[in-house]
């Protein structure tokens, strides 16, 4: 009863406040972060890692949420356009293995590449997760100095003719079960969060003003969403979403079970300590799907966002089931 009241209530938004939005029309996506975004490059440049019960090679149970997005766009998408590379920090260092590159790697190797870029892509950045994670390890993360990565990864691809780009910013990291519930560990987590989300909102406006208007800076609130899916799990079909779904493992590198999964992910936010299933990831490619409609929905429409969340995860449960059976 409460889901359809929900579902009634939607409708009657829809009719109350009509949205004309159009897609953007994009020729292609280019990725650039860590195992958030990775759809097989630390699976091809090592031993075949992550193995099953990963899904080919992400960082999850099934596609990533970039591969959603591609489909929503209309897309097909290009893994050679998919510079992610799961442990990568927002500078050189990636601390799932010392060979493989960090975000400024990443950059560094598409625009030597690629000096003009094309204009009508859409450029997406997403890292910082691996900068906060060095806790573990005794580092001193410095959310300054992440967000100032960013912003200089956003500026090298500004030089070179990128002009749709995409900055997602990071989900509470104190509410990840990587913290195995030590209140210490989560509070910490939580404060270089909030200090990474302010300070890169502040530098994004002002690459704003500093950057040719014709360049575009699309902000991505993944965190409004996690904290929302975590105060009402039952709006999107979680029944978890505090526990791993894999269950307890060691913390970063993560080690991966052999055993099989008597789990049902769809019903967990987390499929492993710190990566989303891919039942989330649906919803955050939904979200940026959202963002990416034109400018006649205005900040004003943010709280019928919120409640369009919950509608777009019951929509886009047939989109993964689809995408994962082209995979196979």
């Amino acid at each position: 009863m409460q889901k359809q009241t929900f579902a009634t209530g939607l409708f009657l938004l829809s009719l109350l406040f009509p949205l004309k939005v159009s897609a953007q029309n994009y020729e292609d996506i280019y990725i650039f972060g860590d195992s958030f975004s990775d759809t097989g490059n630390v699976f091809n440049a090592t031993n075949r890692f992550p193995p099953q019960p990963y899904f080919n090679g992400r960082f999850s149970n099934g596609p990533v949420w970039v591969e959603y997005l591609a489909s929503d766009l209309g897309l097909t998408f290009k893994p050679n356009n998919n510079f992610a590379y799961g442990g990568a920090t927002t500078g050189y260092q990636n601390i799932g293995l010392s060979t493989l590159p960090g975000l400024k790697q990443q950059i560094d190797h598409f625009t030597a590449g690629n000096q003009s870029a094309n204009p009508n892509a859409l450029y997406i950045l997403w890292a910082g997760t691996n900068d906060y994670m060095n806790v573990f390890f005794g580092g001193i993360p410095n959310p300054s100095q992440t967000t100032s990565n960013l912003s200089a990864a956003v500026k090298s691809l500004a030089a070179v003719g990128a002009k749709d780009i995409m900055v997602v910013n990071l989900p509470d990291l104190g509410n990840f079960p990587v913290t195995g519930g030590d209140k210490n560990i989560s509070s910490l987590l939580s404060s270089f969060t909030s200090a990474h989300n302010s300070s890169l909102s502040a530098k994004i406006n002002s690459l704003r003003q500093q950057l040719n208007p014709d360049i575009n800076i699309r902000s991505l609130d993944v965190n409004s969403l996690f904290n929302r899916i975590i105060a009402h799990p039952e709006e999107f079909g979680f029944t978890n979403v505090q526990d791993s779904c894999v269950g307890s493992l060691s913390v970063v590198p993560i080690n991966i079970p052999t055993q099989p999964i008597d789990c049902t992910p769809d019903q967990f936010l987390f499929w492993d300590q710190i990566h989303p299933t891919t039942a989330t990831h649906r919803l955050i490619g939904e979200l940026a799907f959202s963002a990416l409609q034109s400018k006649s929905v205005t900040e004003s429409s943010a709280v019928l966002g919120i409640l369009l969340f919950a509608a777009l995860s019951r929509v886009s449960r047939r989109k993964s089931q689809k995408l994962q059976s082209r995979a196979k």
